[in-house]
């Protein structure tokens, strides 16, 4: 990446402890359509290989993408990890098939997901564990009293969570500080504002998932038209709006190209102006 001094921090520290840099990689598209089986293996090797090249230290994905398939490349790509490298999984969705997520939040499906992402990505420990969802049909407090005592145990150093409220977030604190929420968000999709401006109060890491919403096409014009200005793409203005937005929001760009993991990465060097933020912030977003 350049030298281009970015106008906000470039590094967050995840559980007062483990300091990444916000623009990291999210491991899910190198799955199969659906987020179902294989894709491009030799593509995804160099994607993951390449990542790290590229500075980004902190990796998200789940035991559900693929299923499994996500955490065996990362762990083939990249095993022996490199120090400061932050692997961050989660578990409480089981896959039944393309495009299926069923919740099960269980503490027997948590303790089979958790001691199955250890053994695929080769690791004792996992410093971020995050609860994929909270299960409707069993208690919250009986998952996060698992998170718990896999924590005690060592297996986990850190716990998440994600799509979540701020009661939510509260409860779980009861059980386990918690490290980090990964919640829908983006420039023209800001129905948790509210979890980001909790989450930032509290020194929680906020990761948001879908960082553009395709589908508000007047947000879509604002996006182009800045775009055009920096002589950039419009995924990369909402990827450094996103970087300017929050001083703790980390960013998981997915992407199954190099050649697209490359464009991602320098959206950090775009140079937004007062005006451009200014003309970003007051995009009228979807709340749904």
């Amino acid at each position: 990446m350049s030298n281009v001094t970015s106008t906000f921090p470039s590094t967050f520290t995840l559980g007062g402890e483990l300091t990444v840099n916000r623009l990291g990689y999210g491991a899910m598209r190198i799955t199969g359509k659906g987020i179902w089986g294989p894709q491009d293996k030799d593509e995804a090797i160099r994607v993951l290989k390449h990542a790290v090249e590229l500075g980004v230290n902190f990796i998200d994905t789940a035991d559900s993408y693929g299923p499994h398939i996500s955490e065996e490349l990362i762990a083939e790509a990249l095993y022996p990890y490199a120090t400061g490298l932050v692997i961050g999984t989660k578990g409480g969705l089981q896959r039944t098939g393309p495009d299926q997520w069923p919740v099960d939040a269980s503490p027997k499906h948590l303790k089979q997901a958790l001691d199955g992402s250890l053994k695929r990505l080769k690791l004792d420990q996992i410093e971020l564990y995050q609860l994929h969802r909270i299960d409707p049909n069993v208690p919250a407090e009986e998952s996060f009293e698992f998170l718990r005592e896999a924590q005690q145990e060592g297996k986990i150093v850190h716990v998440g969570l994600s799509e979540v409220d701020i009661d939510d977030i509260k409860r779980a604190q009861d059980y386990f500080e918690v490290a980090s929420v990964q919640n829908m968000y983006s420039v023209d999709n800001r129905k948790w504002e509210g979890v980001l401006n909790f989450c930032e109060d509290n020194d929680i890491a906020f990761i948001p998932w879908f960082p553009l919403n395709a589908g508000n096409v007047a947000s879509q014009e604002i996006l182009q038209k800045i775009a055009e200005k920096h002589g950039s793409t419009v995924h990369q203005v909402a990827l450094n709006w996103l970087l300017n937005h929050s001083k703790n929001i980390l960013l998981i760009p997915g992407t199954s190209s190099v050649a697209h993991l490359e464009e991602n990465m320098h959206s950090a060097e775009l140079a937004l102006d007062a005006e451009d933020i200014d003309e970003l912030d007051g995009i009228s977003p979807s709340v749904g």
